[in-house]
């Protein structure tokens, strides 16, 4: 766990990942309604504890708490991901995040997102995503690749390869279409 993961605060951010429901779903109508009825609001609270008895051997129970939460939402986030501040899961179901995934601040999925391994040894195996990614309905994103800083992955597309900061990513396989 780094300096930065031991200081934040559950409070703070469950309230910035409100604050950022609001901003990006038009649907939001109040705080108190994404609070009460975003799946992902609550996926992401357990992933909190499950972590946190993760990074302290404590897998068992950070297992069972992530089990709970995806029977609870549809959001399977294992205990071992890594996640920043102001994810937004928008509808959520099918949401599958593995465990040495790495999501950077302000990033965005959607329903059926993949961000799986490749392999089965216990190394680097799953996605990282910078600050800013944006990641379609149905994307598969597959074994230990960069998606950059502000990159984007069409709906249903399968990406195995890294995508360069700012660029636009679309297909079976994906390609590279767009680079601001």
């Amino acid at each position: 766990m780094n300096g930065a993961e031991k200081k934040r605060s559950f409070f703070k951010d469950a309230a910035y990942n409100i604050k950022r429901t609001m901003e990006l779903d038009p649907a939001a109508h109040s705080k108190l309604e994404v609070f009460w009825l975003y799946p992902h609001i609550k996926a992401l609270g357990f992933h909190r504890i499950a972590h946190w008895f993760w990074v302290r051997n404590h897998t068992f129970i950070a297992r069972w708490i992530s089990n709970i939460a995806r029977n609870w939402t549809g959001i399977e986030i294992h205990p071992g991901a890594t996640i920043g501040r102001g994810l937004v899961i928008d509808h959520g179901m099918g949401v599958v995040i593995g465990e040495t995934a790495v999501i950077g601040d302000d990033c965005q999925l959607y329903h059926g997102v993949t961000l799986g391994g490749t392999g089965s040894v216990h190394v680097k195996r799953h996605p990282t995503l910078e600050d800013g990614v944006y990641v379609g309905s149905g994307a598969k994103c597959l074994g230990n690749i960069t998606l950059h800083k502000g990159a984007k992955v069409g709906a249903n597309a399968v990406l195995l390869k890294d995508v360069p900061a700012y660029a636009t990513a679309v297909g079976v396989p994906a390609r590279i279409i767009e680079k601001k």
